[in-house]
């Protein structure tokens, strides 16, 4: 497989704390700094004219914040927000971040969250990977839970949780369902309600109104149809 570069940019308003980001990125062999910002603005400036892959993003800044600065991105690539306060954790991963690293960072946490960050680009970028590896890790009851996708069936939102429905069981995690649409491959997973994300492969029948799982009858959105078509086309 060929080997990832990611090309990176930090975001931080205090020169000490980008400093030690990018000594971390420079230290990693999948990882390019391609630029450097000291607030939100400038940012939003910069990002016009430079590609980047993933943001190591502060939180608290002047003017707008880390998330004004999200709200603004048409084109949003991967996150790792960068903060010394805690209390904001939650809302991070409404905006899909790949993780959440509290100053000051440890360089075991810093390699975790860039571990998740090259996976989650070889699954967009390169395809699914062997059947073996391919899963994703969910949080529940406080320990991280390995999630095969092949046995993933469908994903249901329940208020300010998410139910997992997988061959062997089911069970619920405190999450949005936007935090797992863009980790699951896009070729075999499609969203097509918006409390519900299924496994292409599982889908024995459809019509206009639902599809059907494993004789589970799961609503079908009426302008997720055609979506559901072409998908089913790509995918046999």
């Amino acid at each position: 497989m060929e080997e990832v570069i990611l090309k990176c940019a930090v975001v931080d308003d205090s020169s000490l704390q980008r400093l030690s980001i990018v000594k971390l990125i420079k230290d990693h062999p999948n990882l390019k700094l391609v630029a450097e910002y000291n607030n939100a603005i400038e940012t939003k400036n910069g990002l016009l004219d430079t590609e980047v892959d993933l943001i190591f993003l502060d939180i608290e800044m002047p003017i707008l914040s880390g998330f004004d600065l999200l709200d603004d991105l048409p084109n949003k690539p991967q996150i790792i927000f960068v903060t010394g306060k805690t209390k904001y954790a939650f809302k991070a991963f409404d905006y899909d971040a790949v993780d959440y690293l509290h100053k000051p960072i440890s360089k075991e946490r810093f390699l975790n969250a860039v571990s998740k960050a090259i996976n989650l680009y070889r699954l967009k970028h390169e395809g699914a990977p062997p059947e073996d590896d391919n899963y994703i890790f969910v949080k529940s009851n406080l320990k991280n839970r390995k999630v095969f996708l092949n046995k993933l069936k469908y994903i249901e939102a329940l208020g300010d949780y998410v139910k997992f429905v997988t061959e062997k069981d089911n069970f619920v995690v405190l999450a949005t369902m936007k935090s797992f649409e863009n980790q699951l491959p896009s070729n075999k997973f499609l969203r097509i309600h918006k409390s519900y994300i299924v496994n292409l492969d599982k889908i024995e029948r459809y019509n206009s109104r639902n599809i059907e799982i494993d004789k589970q009858q799961i609503p079908l959105s009426r302008h997720k149809k055609s979506n559901l078509i072409e998908a089913l086309a790509a995918n046999q």
